[in-house]
């Protein structure tokens, strides 16, 4: 009986073995192959955006901002948008790129965000994600499934349901899917309606349907992220939504109402600019508005908080806050990251 002999596939990069030993070899070469990115991620009020800056501005890169409503021209309070004299120092990628009566979705971002990060790369710079949307994150580094048909009759029931009670169809998600209703937050009616239409439609559950259809990976990424003490972060929470207010949140809103853009535009949906729509319409005293802003603002933390802890976008490292050296403990694990290269 004439041995059989092993057969190799050849790869202008590499040769990649059909036998499993061999494996460990092609997947470390392509490892090695992807775009290194560093993406610094953090609650809301944890003090990312100075990290970023920081890191940035020492290992000369340029930032891309993953923030789902800094994207809006004229959100520029509430979203707590870097000053123009911080986008003078490092340059700023998505910041002001949408009109508020505009909705600018994940697939948009990943889309615009992956240009970007092509077009700073290929200046031999540094790109840094920084920001703390899940969805615009996840869709940069994992890439979106492709969108299920969507049912009219199924859309408008719960569309219906909706209506009558928002918190018993919460409820129906947490039943069905509760690791998607621990990243959405249970006023956010599209995404929550979605996620159970296609639960209804295809038996199966949004959290499925991501792991299912991820992608082949794009970027090494190094993942980091500032940690506080939940009664730390809560008390910084507090403070950004009074500096917020007492910065003109009130007047900003006006203006951007006066403009045209409707009360039930997306990008009024945003902790802060929300709460302040409900005031003007009467619904609430200005007093109110604030404490709702922060009560908003600390549970949106705390799911945010969950994704990041059960991160399946790959590992997460803590790190100290900007105040108590945060950039310079970054720059160390980017340079054990990339093996000490740095772009010029």
């Amino acid at each position: 009986m004439t041995s059989r002999r092993r057969r190799k596939i050849r790869n202008p990069k590499s040769e990649i073995c059909c036998e499993p030993e061999c494996c460990h070899n092609s997947l470390s070469w392509m490892t090695h192959a992807l775009t290194p990115l560093l993406v610094i991620l953090g609650p809301t009020g944890s003090g990312k955006s100075r990290l970023g800056l920081e890191v940035a501005e020492k290992i000369g890169a340029e930032i891309v901002s993953a923030d789902a409503f800094a994207v809006y021209r004229g959100l520029d309070i509430g979203t707590d948008k870097p000053p123009l004299e911080d986008r003078r120092r490092v340059p700023h990628h998505l910041v002001d790129v949408a009109d508020p009566t505009d909705r600018f979705s994940a697939g948009e971002f990943a889309q615009a965000a992956s240009a970007s990060i092509d077009d700073i790369v290929g200046r031999s710079h540094t790109a840094v994600v920084v920001g703390g949307t899940h969805f615009y994150i996840r869709a940069l580094l994992e890439g979106l499934f492709p969108s299920t048909p969507r049912d009219p009759v199924h859309g408008e029931k719960l569309a219906q349901e909706w209506d009558r009670d928002p918190g018993s169809v919460f409820r129906q998600l947490q039943d069905v899917d509760r690791e998607a209703a621990e990243r959405i937050s249970p006023r956010d009616r599209q995404r929550i309606l979605r996620a159970l239409e296609i639960f209804q439609v295809t038996g199966e559950t949004l959290t499925s349907h991501w792991q299912r259809h991820q992608h082949p990976p794009k970027y090494r990424a190094l993942m980091v992220a500032p940690k506080h003490s939940r009664l730390d972060l809560y008390a910084r929470i507090d403070a950004r939504a009074d500096k917020l207010f007492a910065s003109g949140l009130v007047e900003e809103v006006r203006r951007i109402l006066a403009s045209g853009v409707p009360v039930d535009a997306h990008a009024l949906k945003a902790i802060g600019y929300r709460q302040v729509v409900e005031m003007l319409e009467g619904e609430c005293d200005l007093e109110t508005a604030i404490d709702n802003t922060k009560r908003s603002s600390r549970h949106f933390a705390k799911r945010q908080l969950t994704w990041m802890r059960g991160l399946l976008e790959g590992s997460l490292h803590w790190v100290p806050p900007a105040e108590q050296g945060g950039a310079p403990a970054i720059i160390n694990l980017w340079d054990q990251h990339t093996g000490g290269r740095r772009t010029p």
